[in-house]
């Protein structure tokens, strides 16, 4: 079919065809046109032929050296499917410097400051002031015009959402790197709670709507040998202390103020100020109460310091021993043979009798997706081969799998979710099939592009029906800073959060935040929180202008 499409284009050069690739991509990579040889962007692509629009992108083939972080159990990418049909169709071959994703930032570390450059990084890992030092001193270079060119799949996806054009546009106007988008609406609110349903019908006891009715339940959770064993082995409840998802940021919420606790961020927004939950009062009073339940022994004395396969395997213990626990899905937790037992626990009513959802910060947008860099003889080319994994089913496929292995095509061409074979999950395989990195899938592309993971249908339908209604509007956005801002933050906020976290997880665990709270406040603002608030303020109000 490739040999067919290029004698097509040598044929008819003049003639503007839609066209899309088949090979497994179908039609996943729906272009706008073939261009003739005319268009090659300078006398150094001449020879290669090089097409503004259309493929191949090249008549004869080009080869780019990309570096890449890869997941531990995905092979190399030069053994992926996907990647080896549209080297076939663009008739650009990557040579792939794959490095596990543990060592993956000291070794491209090491290459930007030894000047050893690839020609791009894919899935770059690049923190914001990477994007910045480097665009500003010229390591990686500015994308905005090889975008309005040669990107005609990312030009329409910022025409579509201006925020995902805002999310990459640096303070000083240049776009240094490409986006990563997956519009699901799941990650705003990661922490659903969950309860032990075959407990409570057997203790005789009613679904709790109020934070004491909770405590109550879990009190003969741990109190009345739930699990009929004879040992006093229960947990009333666990979490993923300052978690991404799973965390304890809606049981702060419970006493007013929900808090954003994902890697002590503590970033809330009200009516457009930005305050830090961790020195407000509510949060004094909050992590006060919840001590009391430690000592009650309600709360898993080892949450503060548990990783998430212990918490895992807290579920999966031979005799169940979990009453509730918070996670932002029940089968990670408890297993397959197990989930039956858990339902979803409907959000409390706080102290003032209100039910509020907290929101976190973690953005569906990401800018870390693909830098070019100066070492790169062919920008155009490149920019035109990574806008092909922008076009909306080769983004699905970027993102969770090509077609023949997660995927196939529906009468309408839509990209629906083959049977998993007997004993495979879904998250291991994605691992293997799928690179992720530059891509984007919006709200409108499920049920007509891709259909959704079915998992992730569950927990959609779980928020909109318990959650949504009652999550607050606010959150802090991605915003892209200055490097004057990014050293403020850089050099403050650090050893605030490690301050903050260590406080949190004592006073959580063993009590005294009463006695020390104003000594901790005081002790944050020498630290520069205040500093550090301005800093993000000013972002946030730069943001909204933009």
């Amino acid at each position: 079919m490739i040999r067919s499409i290029r004698k097509n284009v040598q044929k008819n050069k003049k003639k503007s065809m839609a066209m899309a690739l088949v090979l497994g991509l179908s039609a996943s990579l729906a272009l706008t046109g073939c261009s003739n040889n005319d268009s090659a962007s300078s006398d150094k692509k001449a020879d290669a032929a090089f097409h503004k629009t259309g493929l191949p992108i090249v008549d004869k083939q080009v080869t780019l050296n990309i570096v890449s972080p890869k997941a531990a159990l995905a092979p190399d990418y030069s053994k992926m499917v996907i990647f080896d049909r549209l080297q076939k169709a663009t008739n650009v071959q990557i040579k792939w410097n794959n490095i596990p994703g543990d060592g993956y930032q000291e070794k491209k570390n090491l290459m930007l400051a030894s000047g050893d450059l690839p020609d791009a990084f894919y899935a770059s890992g690049f923190s914001d002031n990477d994007l910045v030092q480097n665009g500003q001193n010229g390591t990686i270079v500015p994308l905005e015009d090889l975008i309005d060119e040669y990107a005609p799949n990312l030009k329409k996806l910022f025409e579509q959402r201006p925020d995902l054009k805002k999310v990459v546009t640096a303070p000083d106007g240049h776009i240094y790197s490409l986006p990563r988008a997956e519009e699901m609406d799941l990650i705003g609110m990661p922490n659903i709670m969950f309860i032990n349903k075959t407990w409570l019908d057997k203790l005789g006891l009613q679904m709790p709507t109020t934070l004491e009715e909770y405590h109550d339940v879990l009190k003969a959770f741990v109190e009345k040998d739930a699990n009929g064993n004879g040992k006093k082995d229960e947990i009333g409840l666990t979490f993923w202390y300052n978690g991404w998802c799973g965390n304890e940021g809606d049981l702060i919420g419970l006493f007013g103020v929900p808090d954003a606790s994902f890697e002590a961020d503590h970033r809330i927004v009200r009516d457009g100020k930005v305050l830090y939950a961790a020195v407000q009062p509510e949060f004094k009073e909050a992590i006060n109460y919840y001590n009391s339940w430690v000592k009650e022994g309600l709360i898993d004395p080892e949450v503060v310091t548990q990783k998430t396969e212990q918490l895992f395997a807290k579920g999966k213990t031979q005799d169940p021993t979990l009453g509730s626990f918070i996670w932002w899905e029940n089968t990670e937790v408890v297993g397959t043979n197990r989930v039956k037992d858990y339902v979803v626990l409907p959000p409390l009513k706080g102290k003032d009798g209100k039910v509020v959802i907290g929101r976190s910060n973690y953005s569906e947008y990401g800018r870390d997706a693909f830098v070019i860099t100066s070492a790169n003889k062919n920008p155009e080319i490149t920019m035109r081969w990574v806008d092909q994994l922008y076009e909306p089913k080769m983004s699905a496929q970027i993102n969770w799998g090509p077609i023949g292995e997660i995927y196939e095509e529906d009468a309408n061409g839509m990209l629906v979710n083959k049977e998993l074979p007997a004993g495979v999950a879904m998250g291991e395989l994605r691992q293997k099939v799928a690179p992720g990195g530059p891509f984007v899938v919006l709200k409108e592309h499920f049920g007509k592009v891709v259909d959704m993971e079915p998992r992730a249908k569950e927990r959609l339908q779980i928020l909109n029906q318990y959650y949504k209604p009652h999550m607050v509007q606010e959150n802090y956005p991605s915003i892209f800073f200055s490097p004057e801002e990014l050293e403020v933050i850089n050099t403050i906020e650090p050893e605030i959060k490690a301050f903050v976290k260590q406080k949190e997880a004592q006073w959580l665990v063993e009590g005294g935040i009463e006695k020390e709270w104003d000594a901790y406040v005081k002790q944050l603002n020498d630290m520069g929180l205040d500093k550090l608030m301005k800093v993000y303020q000013k972002g946030l109000d730069r943001y909204n202008k933009q």
